[in-house]
């Protein structure tokens, strides 16, 4: 999953919802360096990631563009999934999708200092271009990919992707609707365990 998904399934927790946001900058042990419930939004970050990686309907999707996109695949399916989910916003949260990640912006604001080098390098250009409200509408994606492409120096295609996004958006839609029901009910299940 990518951003929008991990902070939502973080719940109310704030410090929950920033580790879950940082953990993939913050390699192997480093974790430890930080508070205690932030550690444990890195943990669940990964038992999300694990769990999303080795599951059957998101291998579905996966595989639908693996032959043009190989192992970019993966990252690609992450970032069309937060797109189901904020296009579909309020079917799952009862906050509107803008006030969302404007508190969200704003609680990373806050907690400047405690965020790794590379999300207070990247986190000027998030809040410019607004990255989790744009999420919602297929240009917005268009946009995410067409970025993710350049940080690969154009090797993985990822821009062209769209066009799989518009051709197969049914089966992507019904796939993430499937996977995310249960993905919700492993989250809720490792939080209480954490």
């Amino acid at each position: 999953m990518n951003f929008l998904a991990h902070i939502y399934l973080s719940g109310n927790d704030t410090e929950l919802q920033i580790g879950n946001f940082i953990a993939d900058a913050v390699k192997g042990k480093k974790y430890t360096q930080f508070p205690t419930t932030i550690q444990k939004g890195i943990t669940l970050h990964r038992k999300i990631d694990s769990y999303t990686d080795s599951h059957p309907v998101v291998r579905e999707s996966v595989l639908r563009l693996f032959p043009k996109y190989s192992h970019y695949s993966t990252v690609i399916v992450d970032i069309l999934y937060d797109h189901f989910l904020a296009a579909y916003w309020s079917d799952f949260s009862t906050i509107p999708l803008e006030i969302y990640v404007s508190d969200f912006y704003t609680l990373l604001q806050k907690h400047y200092d405690i965020l790794p080098k590379k999300v207070q390098d990247f986190l000027p250009y998030m809040l410019r271009d607004n990255w989790l409200l744009s999420y919602a509408t297929i240009p917005g994606i268009g946009r995410i990919l067409y970025q993710m492409n350049r940080r690969t120096k154009n090797r993985s295609k990822m821009n062209f992707a769209i066009l799989e996004l518009e051709k197969y958006y049914n089966e992507f839609e019904r796939e993430f609707r499937s996977f995310f029901s249960e993905l919700e009910i492993y989250t809720k299940n490792e939080i209480r365990a954490l």
